[in-house]
């Protein structure tokens, strides 16, 4: 018996005991709004009926009665079905307190999914448009980075072009009101909450810059944000990125903070620029990398590979699929080293293990992190919330596995390996110092002369090591990026090869 039928027949059931119960207790012509489970129990529907307090309909029970089930399995299926309803329909009603409906139906969704994998979620109404955020990579507001500095809310940088940005808000600026009502206590939800709104309605809040005595009244109209996806190391004195790391040698860096939809587009950006700079050799950054869309990492390992497998994926209840590269519109004709660390994962494997695969660039850092599962995100109740299913595992082109299952040890075959004398491992200060290095080179400081915002440090450049951005952020004194050395040393090489 189809799991759908077994599902009308509870969902009838809960309909036909909220019927007698309404009559029973609530005496009323209007039944309250009732909640059922649809489709395997991870969704949910909001309805209503018409009941008259003296009389009980019975199409439920004779519903239900069509769609008994017709297996063994199914009748046990079917059963444990019945038990969660009346359970639900127990607490419901007899429990100490008052719990809201929709809180049990989504704890009773959430139990189903822990007994699934750490990657598979139920994305609750209220989370809906912060995970939007971290899949398009775009969001309305007036495009800044915040976070709690010491209780207060503490701008961490403004994002280049925004209506912050051009309004004059700085990194390291205290927002102490927003819309006449003070940030003090605020936790940074709510701040972020009173911040964002709708294209083209404004938002008036008081920023204390870093260093200044009084107040600045801001007014600035929201508009839709996009989230740059690529980095270069430093930026220019227009604040646009430099990816040429080498200037003298021809060496270009990018960085792909994840994988989104604007991908593909920005790096192609990077790379056209790069090319009118004469570009002879590339680090491409997939350090702290997370992941993100299968069809990006996909189309941004197209751009290096001229032809060969890149990746395929096989599930439970889908085809094995393959996808391969096409020589039109590759880069090609210059070495390649990828960084990677622990924290690269998913996407940012598929990358790194296809090139590797089709020796098309070396490996250098640190052991990625093993994710080789493909997520399905599907709408629930019309949008409102959603799921993230994992439906399919993913293969690199050679076979080997990626994925790191819960009882895997360290001398398993999982996630991607630096290549052979390219392995750079960080201990735990290390790797903190990396993180930190590289968010303070990301922060837009103030160019004070000018009074315009330009990258940390003197315009054009990094600051010094173990110099301080003019936000008070400290680069970590006398830091060297080791793993991107050791990519640049590799290019060189190559590169001297090649005279």
């Amino acid at each position: 018996m189809p799991v759908r039928r077994l599902v009308t027949a509870l969902a009838l059931r809960l309909q036909e005991r909220s019927e007698r119960h309404v009559v029973r207790s609530l005496q009323t012509s209007k039944l309250r709004t009732t909640l059922w489970i649809v489709g395997l129990g991870l969704a949910l529907v909001v309805g209503g009926f018409e009941a008259r307090a003296n009389e009980v309909t019975a199409p439920a029970a004779e519903s239900a009665s069509k769609n008994k089930p017709s297996t063994p399995e199914d009748a046990e299926y079917y059963e444990l079905f019945k038990t969660l309803a009346d359970t639900i329909d127990q607490v419901d009603r007899n429990y100490v307190k008052d719990v809201s409906r929709r809180e049990l139906m989504e704890a009773a969704i959430r139990g189903v999914l822990t007994k699934l994998d750490p990657y598979s979620n139920y994305i609750a109404p209220d989370d809906v448009n912060r995970f939007k955020v971290t899949v398009e990579n775009q969001f309305t507001g007036i495009g800044i980075q915040v976070e709690l500095r010491r209780g207060m809310l503490t701008v961490i940088t403004p994002i280049v072009g925004s209506p912050a940005y051009k309004a004059g808000v700085q990194a390291g600026d205290v927002i102490t009101e927003i819309e006449d009502k003070s940030t003090e206590g605020i936790d940074l939800d709510e701040a972020v909450r009173r911040l964002k709104g709708e294209p083209g309605s404004s938002v008036t809040f008081k920023v204390q810059h870093p260093g200044g005595a009084g107040l600045d009244k801001l007014t600035v109209t929201r508009e839709l944000i996009q989230m740059e996806s690529i980095r270069g190391d430093t930026r220019n004195d227009r604040d646009q990125w430099n990816f040429m790391l080498d200037p003298d040698k021809k060496i270009g860096y990018v960085r792909i903070l994840s994988f989104g939809r604007e991908t593909q587009r920005e790096l192609k950006k990077a790379l056209d620029q790069l090319k009118k700079e004469n570009l002879r050799g590339l680090v491409l950054d997939l350090r702290f990398n997370p992941g993100g869309l299968l069809s990006a990492a996909i189309e941004v390992a197209d751009l290096f590979l001229t032809e060969g497998e890149i990746v395929s994926t096989s599930g439970r209840n889908s085809p094995k699929r393959s996808w391969s590269a096409h020589k039109p519109d590759t880069y090609e004709g210059f070495p390649m080293a990828v960084l990677v660390n622990r924290a690269s994962a998913s996407a940012s494997e598929i990358v790194s293990a296809s090139l590797q695969d089709h020796k098309r660039a070396i490996i250098v850092g640190e052991r990625t992190w093993g994710k080789g599962s493909v997520q399905t995100v599907m709408d629930l109740e019309g949008g409102k919330s959603m799921l993230k299913l994992t439906t399919a595992s993913y293969q690199r082109p050679n076979g080997h596995n990626i994925h790191r299952f819960p009882d895997a040890k360290e001398s398993d075959e999982w996630g991607v390996m630096p290549d052979a004398g390219y392995e750079m491992k960080l201990d735990d200060r290390e790797f903190l110092q990396l993180q930190l290095y590289r968010r303070d080179r990301d922060i837009l400081a103030v160019n004070h002369a000018a009074g315009q915002p330009t990258a940390a440090g003197e315009a054009g450049k990094s600051p010094p090591p173990g110099g301080s951005a003019s936000n008070g952020q400290v680069v970590s004194a006398g830091f060297v990026d080791r793993q991107l050395q050791k990519a640049v040393d590799y290019l060189s090489s190559e590169l001297a090869k090649a005279q």
